[in-house]
């Protein structure tokens, strides 16, 4: 039951944004990156920084550690996979935002298959992956439990992935086709 009351939170929480989201998806002139922004960018320079990522993710981890101990249960994990599941099914998530006539990337796909925390397309892999095996990184000493301390260190690992254009910050610049920067 504290599952579901904690998922129907979530959704609600992400239902304040979809107006503006879907919005977002059926204007041709949308920018890769814009909904990141919105999200990341805490201080709305247009530029999300290494400390508002560490910002962000420590907000991150405290809503979903429902029971505030600290750490994720398996419970909780399958709580972020309910969450995936729900933006790709309100049409968030990876590649939403793709501009007409931006084809993904080989392998790039949608859906994570009911249950199973993956699918077709990126079946394991980055957004797909299921948070168990996204979690296992993260528990950097080797406990089985991923404390938000750990959750926020792997900022940096996450943060490179992002911030494409050496600049140390991620800007709309550090999205669209790789060729592009």
């Amino acid at each position: 039951m504290k599952r579901v009351l904690q998922f129907a939170t979530i959704v609600a929480l992400c239902g304040a944004t979809l107006p503006a989201v879907a919005q977002q998806a059926s204007d041709p002139a949308v920018v890769p990156g814009q909904a990141f922004l919105a999200q990341w960018d805490l201080d709305g320079d247009g530029q999300v920084t290494l400390a508002e990522a560490r910002s962000h993710r420590a907000d991150i981890f405290v809503m979903f550690d429902s029971d505030g101990d600290g750490g994720f249960s398996a419970e909780e994990l399958a709580g972020i996979d309910d969450f995936k599941q729900a933006q790709l099914e309100a049409g968030m998530g990876p590649g939403h935002q793709r501009p007409e006539g931006m084809t993904a990337r080989p392998g790039m796909g949608r859906g994570m298959g009911q249950g199973q925390g993956m699918g077709q397309g990126m079946a394991g892999q980055g957004f797909f992956a299921p948070a168990a095996d996204q979690m296992r990184a993260l528990d950097f000493d080797g406990d089985g439990r991923v404390t938000q301390a750990e959750f926020v260190a792997g900022t940096e690992r996450w943060f490179a992935r992002r911030e494409r254009t050496g600049d140390g910050v991620v800007t709309l610049a550090d999205f669209g086709p790789r060729g592009r920067n």
